[in-house]
């Protein structure tokens, strides 16, 4: 029985040992004639070394290189731009690389690269020194000025600066922006700033969190500033003395304020520039961002493209409402009350906004904008 067995296992290991040899000397015939074609185009008594296999070169990296994948990732790079065969839907899901874009001195090799540089490289280090000069000029300009007051007393007879509706839509677009400004600053700086302090896995939950308050709040802040724009429209057209307010910058550094009307230009440059231009622009690089543009097909090229935009135009944003937020709540005195009651002083009015004040008691513009609120003089009664 013993015998059987032995003589069985013989047989199996006579086997494999010819189909080893058989193996070799196939491979051995098909690499002859590459062998002798690099032979015949080399000087007189010299033979080509045998191209090795890729099998043993990868051994060998292996041992002499461990850890190194640059073989592997290499072939995904070559092949990785072909469109390949996938059960995911998208017009872009068989590609796993976006394709090749190689820039001259460059190492980028695909448009991936390029954004990813782009990102890192350009619009965060610049976006984040924009932030800090626009904070810094804030500080200097309360620095060197402090907190603008009136020359005159009260009179203790009010103007209603803002209606209900107008403060309304200013509180839920400006409530927006704040919750959209945070989560952006985290998702933008965090990784540099936050991280190194608060370790992986708290700013993980932080950012986390904002991202998702991000995207509730990027709804409310596009329907609000469509209402806020067709509700201060009016307003914020070009009128006369805005030119001169802009020339002599407002008056910000001499004895008194530029003549103004209900808005100065001041603000109306933060109307049209921030509010209509970079707003609607970070809203409607946000649509693209989620997704709900109807008739898009959302490769990759566009997703770079909308973030890019959504980016600049966000902290652009956010730079230029530094200086109005500065000028709403301790920059002027007053103006924070204003937004928050929706009346004003007499005194206020003139000082500020002279020739908006001008029209009011002319009789052009309505002292009291609400119907059916209570009359200025009464509200200053109970006021005082």
């Amino acid at each position: 029985m013993h015998a059987m067995i032995e003589r069985r296992i013989r047989r199996v290991a006579l086997a494999a040992a010819f189909g080893l040899l058989l193996g070799a000397s196939a491979s051995a015939q098909d690499a002859a004639p590459a062998q002798q074609a690099a032979n015949a185009g080399a000087p007189g008594g010299f033979v080509a070394p045998a191209e090795p296999r890729p099998d043993e070169t990868n051994a060998q990296r292996g041992k002499t290189q461990p850890g190194n994948n640059a073989p592997l990732w290499r072939a995904v790079r070559e092949s990785g731009a072909q469109p390949g065969v996938t059960t995911a839907q998208g017009p872009e899901a068989g590609t796993l690389i976006q394709g090749f874009t190689q820039y001259p001195g460059s190492r980028v090799t695909n448009a991936g690269d390029a954004w990813r540089q782009t990102r890192n490289q350009w619009i965060i280090p610049l976006g984040g020194a924009l932030l800090v000069l626009a904070l810094a000029a804030a500080g200097l300009v309360y620095w060197r000025k402090g907190t603008l007051h009136a020359h005159g007393a009260d009179t203790g007879r009010v103007i209603e600066r803002f209606t209900a509706l107008e403060r309304g839509v200013h509180l839920v677009s400006a409530a927006a922006f704040v919750v959209l400004a945070v989560s952006g600053l985290v998702m933008a700086f965090g990784k540099f700033v936050l991280l190194p302090v608060m370790g992986a896995t708290l700013f993980g939950w932080l950012s986390y969190a904002l991202k998702t308050m991000h995207n509730f709040a990027g709804p409310v802040f596009a329907i609000s500033l469509v209402v806020f724009i067709f509700t201060y429209l009016r307003d914020n057209l070009p009128q006369e003395g805005d030119a001169g307010w802009l020339l002599r910058g407002g008056g910000l550094f001499a004895e008194h304020e530029i003549p103004s009307h209900r808005f100065n230009a001041g603000e109306k440059t933060v109307f049209w520039v921030g509010v209509i231009v970079l707003g609607l622009l970070v809203v409607a690089s946000g649509l693209v961002l989620d997704k709900v543009v109807v008739g898009m097909q959302y490769l990759r090229s566009d997703m770079q493209v909308a973030h890019m935009v959504h980016a600049v135009s966000a902290i652009a944003m956010m730079a230029l409402f530094c200086g109005h937020i500065y000028m709403g709540t301790v920059g002027v005195k007053g103006a924070y009350e204003g937004m928050r009651t929706g009346y004003v002083d007499e005194a206020w009015a003139e000082e500020h906004h002279k020739l908006w004040y001008r029209d009011i008691k002319a009789g052009k513009i309505p002292a009291q904008r609400s119907p059916g609120a209570a009359a200025p003089s009464t509200r200053a009664a109970q006021s005082h």
